[in-house]
């Protein structure tokens, strides 16, 4: 009997990185005015930030329903393995609720986790099950460990400019106007499943310095676990610019870097940078 994972888009996996992986990938829908897309299949991340600077209005991103679930459930247990399912934040989207409800005709077969994440987030909660899974846990021992780190799980990043989250309807213009007058950089971070404004800087510097300061504060890093820079946009150089500013505790260390796609990059915008990891 084998174990197996089942992912949503907003993880930013594509289908081809789940196929790699050896796991299952569902995407979420995502519609620029009458043009429906489906995340990380026939969208790629590029590609949608190329849309998303060249648009008026935010696109519209819809949840995965009840009978997609029950249909990827079906097909993942039916010789009799277990699937673990790692989902988007219940406090950002149904999602997890609409799993909830289709894993209960699946006789405990089926492990929902609420990852309160998203994007690189559960990449990462993802990452450490598929070890797990390596070492010979079973299903439910491996979701106790994902129920136990995910409290752990830090997702934080500045922001480049203030009008995705205007044009979201979570701050006003008149903030967004004087917050670009003045070049500041919000610092945000998912905190218990929910964005949360956590500083604001004045430049890329003070925001990198920032940054380091709480990821400092909360512990640091566990470099034994899964993590990574996060960014968004079509320019790299935002990820390893930031790296530059992070030597003082990364050393020689390599370390990856995520492009956040479109179901958090709607909100945020291009040029964000920050980091995902476990605390220590």
């Amino acid at each position: 009997m084998a174990v197996k994972i089942i992912i949503d888009s907003a993880s930013d996996i594509t289908a081809r990185e789940a196929l790699e992986m050896g796991i299952t990938m569902l995407p979420m829908t995502i519609q620029f005015g009458d043009e429906e897309y489906r995340a990380g299949v026939d969208l790629s991340n590029r590609v949608f930030y190329e849309k998303l600077l060249s648009c008026k209005e935010l696109p519209k991103t819809s949840m995965i329903n009840e009978y997609r679930f029950e249909k990827a459930f079906k097909n993942a247990t039916e010789n009799g393995d277990e699937v673990i399912v790692i989902l988007i934040s219940s406090k950002l989207s149904g999602t997890y609720e609409a799993a909830k409800r289709a894993s209960e005709g699946f006789g405990g077969k089926v492990f929902v986790l609420d990852s309160l994440s998203a994007a690189t987030g559960e990449r990462l909660l993802c990452m450490h099950a598929l070890k797990l899974i390596q070492e010979g846990k079973t299903a439910g021992q491996v979701f106790d460990e994902l129920e136990k780190v995910k409290g752990k799980l830090c997702i934080m990043a500045a922001l480049e400019t203030l009008e995705y989250l205007k044009k979201g309807g979570r701050i006003s213009g008149a903030v967004a106007f004087v917050g670009g007058m003045l070049k500041i950089k919000p610092l945000v971070m998912l905190v218990d499943g929910e964005v949360k404004m956590i500083g604001k800087a004045h430049g890329q510097k003070r925001a990198s310095a920032l940054l380091n300061s709480i990821v400092k504060e909360r512990g640091g890093i566990d470099f034994s676990m899964p993590h990574g820079v996060i960014w968004t946009g079509l320019d790299e150089s935002v990820a390893t610019n930031y790296m530059k500013e992070c030597k003082p505790f990364l050393g020689e260390r390599e370390v990856s870097t995520y492009l956040i796609g479109s179901t958090i990059g709607t909100h945020v915008g291009p040029g964000v940078f920050g980091w995902a990891f476990f605390e220590n």
